[in-house]
């Protein structure tokens, strides 16, 4: 079986910018991400997924990925997600990465 890396890459997915991300506080101590922006494509879904590590980094990347639904509706339009961090973060915290621009957050769990 082949190792992640050795994959082929995935054409209909792709790394898209943002306008804002922010971090808000959760019930017990959990943290949720919320990144906004405009997609290039109508029926382009847009996920938040955390980079995979062997240990856990200083910032956990997070990265901003749209991905085409069918055929490319070359129309502009809003999104806004949501993920809960679950564990994804870093020693310090996380950060946001989107086409040409990213975004750190410090994070303190367990307080």
């Amino acid at each position: 079986m082949a190792g992640f890396a050795d994959l082929t890459v995935a054409q209909s997915c792709r790394v898209i910018g943002f306008e804002s991300a922010r971090i808000d506080a959760g019930f017990v101590n959990g943290f949720f991400l919320t990144v906004a922006g405009t997609k290039p494509d109508l029926n382009m879904d847009v996920d938040l997924r955390p980079v995979q590590y062997i240990r856990q980094p200083e910032y956990w990347a997070w990265e901003v990925v749209g991905c085409m639904n069918g055929i490319g509706l070359p129309t502009e339009a809003p999104f806004a997600v949501t993920v809960e961090l679950r564990g994804a973060v870093g020693t310090k915290g996380i950060e946001v990465v989107g086409a040409g621009s990213k975004k750190r957050f410090d994070i303190t769990l367990g307080s």
